[in-house]
């Protein structure tokens, strides 16, 4: 009786090519994610910063959205907080209301974008 000849068990080149083809897509959809998080966490943290100011709370709303967009600029954030709908500013009740609403768009392979969509809402009482 002749001995059968055990066949090698593995991956083969195409199964690893694919799991490497798989995780190279992960990665750069990862990458280029990393940047709007990045500059959200920025943002955000310049924020809390300023509400956490009284000085800076007490001035008026423009003189906030000035210091705000000020120090996104030092920063180097690309966002644009130059716009209204960017950042809201209301009184209301005694209470000063931060509203950050605003999505951005990421442009991925030829035609494929991904939006990322970043709402945070703050309080603040006016001293």
């Amino acid at each position: 009786m002749i001995n059968a000849v055990k066949r090698e068990q593995g991956a083969s080149f195409v199964s690893i090519l694919m799991g490497m083809v798989v995780v190279g897509v992960f990665l750069a959809v990862g990458f280029k994610l990393f940047t709007p998080y990045k500059e959200h966490a920025t943002v955000k943290s310049i924020i809390e910063n300023v509400i956490n100011d009284q000085d800076q709370v007490s001035k008026e709303f423009r003189s906030i959205r000035r210091t705000i967009y000020d120090r996104a600029i030092i920063n180097q954030v690309r966002a644009e907080l130059s716009r209204e709908d960017f950042l809201k500013i209301e009184n209301i009740d005694g209470k000063i209301h931060f509203d950050l609403v605003y999505e951005e768009r990421v442009p991925m392979f030829y035609n494929v974008d991904a939006v990322v969509k970043f709402n945070e809402h703050y309080e603040v009482i006016k001293p």
